[in-house]
């Protein structure tokens, strides 16, 4: 199997709605992204699997040693040598894996934020740096994109808390900023009791506009110019933000059930979006 094989495996198992948005990439671009979120995965798994946390810091320092080596050229792993083409091409920064593997490290232990600023450090470690390295592949002429990706990025990590509330709680992770929990007059216990009281459908809610206003932000700061590169971003925000709708029409159930979106809704999703995507670069190319 080759790296690239072995990154395209596992993107496709993960079941993921970036998986949809990668398609209608260019090859380079694509097998560039690909090996990014099969990192991520990798990471990612460390992180969530049932191993001993003093394991899973030796497999994160392992990470940490191969990156050094990946961008020395002495990768070692198939996800490391897929990156190499990517890293050279699009001029990727060591820093930004390093920083994710940093917020990767921030979910091994009891998982609480006192506040947003807290969560918010969480969100860009995981996912606005992402962002940042995805913008980057699929090409920005504007400096300003890259504020647009790290909002992104934000949103698209508060559109998984809100889903995976009892998910991660069942991990003794909980990523609602203890304050707000106060503040709405909602425990931890009770969201760990499954407790879908009054209370914590005002603080989902509360969650929920929040993500829909770092969505519109998002949005507002991706310069024209650069929108129709970005198009693979935006189609990954439409899926999302529809399961941020699909949320809200249940009622912000997230204590009962986890929703999805079936891959084949997922697929007219991403179409719609670059059908719209399309027409307004044709627009923008005409004005």
């Amino acid at each position: 199997m080759t790296p690239e094989q072995y990154c395209q495996d596992k993107t496709a198992k993960s079941g993921s709605s970036f998986y949809y948005s990668f398609l209608f990439l260019p090859k380079t671009k694509r097998l560039a992204i690909t090996a990014l979120y099969a990192f991520c995965r990798e990471v990612d798994d460390i992180a969530d699997s049932e191993m001993d946390n003093k394991i899973k810091l030796v497999k994160l320092e392992w990470w940490r040693s191969e990156i050094e080596s990946l961008f020395t050229g002495k990768a070692n792993h198939p996800v490391s040598h897929a990156l190499e083409p990517a890293i050279k091409t699009f001029g990727l920064k060591k820093e930004y894996f390093l920083e994710i593997i940093d917020g990767m490290e921030m979910d091994l232990n009891e998982v609480r934020f006192a506040n947003f600023e807290e969560l918010n450090l969480y969100c860009y470690r995981v996912a606005g740096v992402v962002g940042l390295l995805s913008a980057t592949i699929f090409g920005y002429k504007d400096p300003q994109t890259l504020e647009y990706a790290k909002k992104l990025g934000l949103a698209l990590q508060l559109t998984n808390i809100i889903r995976d509330v009892h998910e991660d709680s069942l991990r003794n992770r909980l990523y609602l900023p203890l304050d707000e929990l106060e503040k709405f007059g909602v425990t931890e216990q009770q969201i760990f009791n499954r407790d879908n009281s009054d209370e914590f459908h005002q603080l989902m809610l509360f969650h929920a506009e929040r993500a829909h206003q770092c969505y519109r932000d998002a949005y507002k700061t991706l310069p024209k110019q650069d929108r129709y590169d970005q198009k693979t971003g935006i189609i990954m925000a439409a899926i999302y933000e529809n399961t941020l709708n699909e949320m809200e029409d249940d009622q912000l159930q997230v204590l009962k059930h986890k929703v999805m979106i079936p891959p084949l809704r997922k697929i007219i999703i991403a179409l719609k979006t670059l059908f719209k995507e399309w027409w307004f670069y044709r627009k923008y190319k005409t004005a």
